[in-house]
């Protein structure tokens, strides 16, 4: 059962953290490790995940035995976060983070010892952040659920949602799971750039890998960060900077 057993803090240092810790002590899938606050979140590329105490899920959970779908977590949790959230219009950036109006709702940070047949799913969603509450450099790209909507929410029912649709999701065929990502695709068909080139999104392929449409054909991306173009579309082959 995804979300029992549940260990809460008031104040840590990182829910991944103390989900990690629990693996050490035997602790079974679908342990659950939720947070009122953090003192070192972090989201991908090493990146610090704030959020003010009690507005927001911050939450980890220990999945074991899943080793053959390790890839596809990521992708999996973000679908259930959309689906937990029915009334948004919420959209996926590759990998995994979500969306709604262009703006980043949440977070989701894989870790874990796939050798080992554990992994810790770290989960951030903005629930009742407003937006001057955001620090400056966010307020232009980053949203809650409350800001969204247009009314509070309450966490715990949030959290609820969640659990429950992870809980669906996690369980899902791989061909399920692709398919919903793919309808919520925020990149799709749209120029994007990243460290050693740019090209058109245009989708995944079964394994969760990003396919970019580029001047020397389709190449793939497993890994690392991409942004959407701020440059106008083009078709002039010097815009391609890939090989």
């Amino acid at each position: 059962m995804i979300g029992v057993p549940r260990v809460h803090f008031r104040l840590t240092d990182s829910t991944n953290e103390r989900a990690k810790a629990l693996v050490e002590t035997g602790a079974p899938h679908g342990t659950l490790v939720t947070a009122d606050e953090q003192t070192a979140g972090r989201g991908r590329q090493g990146r610090a995940w704030r959020a003010l105490p009690r507005a927001s899920l911050l939450l980890s959970l220990l999945v074991r035995g899943l080793e053959d779908r390790h890839a596809l977590l990521p992708l999996t949790a973000a679908v259930a976060v959309c689906d937990a959230l029915p009334d948004l219009d919420c959209q996926i950036k590759w990998p995994n983070d979500v969306w709604v109006d262009g703006r980043k709702l949440c977070g989701i940070l894989l870790e874990g010892r796939p050798q080992a047949g554990w992994a810790v799913l770290g989960i951030g969603l903005n629930v009742n952040v407003r937006p001057e509450d955001l620090p400056p450099e966010l307020r232009d790209t980053a949203t809650s659920i409350a800001a969204a909507a247009g009314e509070p929410r309450d966490v715990e029912k949030e959290l609820e949602a969640l659990i429950a649709s992870l809980d669906h999701w996690i369980a899902a065929p791989e061909d399920e799971v692709l398919a919903a990502w793919r309808a919520r695709d925020a990149l799709a068909g749209r120029r994007v750039e990243w460290a050693d080139g740019e090209g058109r999104a245009a989708g995944i392929d079964d394994s969760g890998s990003l396919l970019v449409e580029t001047d020397d054909g389709v190449i793939e991306l497993n890994a690392g960060e991409v942004h959407i173009s701020r440059l106008p579309d083009s078709t002039d082959p010097r815009r391609c900077r890939c090989s």
